[in-house]
């Protein structure tokens, strides 16, 4: 089900990961950013969008993860873009020939069977630098910084003034880092960059969780990276969304922290947090 968030900006939330994919309205059809992850879902959109009479026009995919790079054949051969960074990184995988087999390995098992790969990851990089996404709808302009996954982008549609963070400023996810010489520093310069570009934002959406209004904006980055300075500082996150506060069914992101906070602390050379 498609909710309206601002003016010309629609949002389809899937079941299981609660996955963000933004529509954004065009006088000839729509931007479709990030679109979805199980088949019956993008199916379900297109559907929607057709008998509202919406084609797809163009797609954007924030980072190269899977579940930000998948396509549906009902969608149409809108081009699929993405950053320069994000477009090589794919295709280095594509060129594994058993790239399905290692990608569908790495799959929840909840929808493995369900998440169609025959699509994935086929993006054009945009040229290095290029300002705003290139469709004849509004304004949407590129933000790319090293947080996360390589050319990680978030996006502003300036009219509406709506900011699409990809997969940072999450009510249920933690700052998720990239396995980069310094993830750390790589993490803060991506939320410098949100922060630049936020000014008088007034929605905010995550690639996971639910949607923030102008009051959460600030809110969300000052959590984040609060939660970032704990992991380079060795110090135990007092964070919602970990420990016995975490939202019911995400209890594993807790897992996840532990990882990082493992990781942080080796190559810092210490043996582990401080509580």
């Amino acid at each position: 089900m498609l909710k309206q968030v601002a003016e010309g900006v629609l949002v389809h939330q899937s079941e299981l990961l609660q996955n963000n994919t933004v529509v954004v309205q065009g006088k000839d059809g729509v931007l479709l950013v990030d679109p979805g992850i199980t088949g019956d879902e993008m199916a379900c959109l297109a559907n929607d969008l057709r008998k509202d009479g919406r084609p797809v026009t163009a797609g954007f995919s924030t980072h190269p993860d899977w579940d930000h790079a998948l396509w549906h054949a009902a969608f149409g051969e809108a081009p699929r873009y993405g950053t320069a960074r994000c477009a090589e990184f794919l295709e280095q995988l594509l060129s594994d020939a058993d790239w399905k087999t290692h990608l569908a390995e790495g799959l929840p098992p909840e929808i493995a069977e369900e998440t169609p790969l025959d699509l994935f990851g086929r993006i054009t990089g945009l040229p290095a630098g290029t300002a705003r996404i290139p469709w004849g709808g509004p304004a949407v302009r590129i933000i790319e910084h090293p947080a996360h996954a390589p050319g990680h982008a978030a996006l502003l549609i300036e009219q509406s003034r709506v900011l699409i963070a990809g997969d940072m400023l999450s009510d249920v996810l933690i700052p998720m880092l990239d396995d980069s010489a310094d993830p750390v520093e790589d993490y803060l310069v991506g939320l410098r960059r949100l922060e630049d570009a936020a000014g008088d934002v007034g929605v905010v959406i995550p690639g996971h969780g639910s949607v923030g209004r102008a009051g959460q904006v600030r809110a969300r980055i000052d959590q984040d990276r609060a939660y970032v300075h704990a992991l380079r500082d060795g110090l135990a996150p007092s964070d919602p969304r970990i420990g016995a506060s975490a939202k019911p069914g995400w209890e594993w992101v807790s897992d996840i922290h532990e990882g990082q906070a493992q990781s942080v602390a080796k190559r810092a050379g210490g043996e582990g947090t401080r509580g």
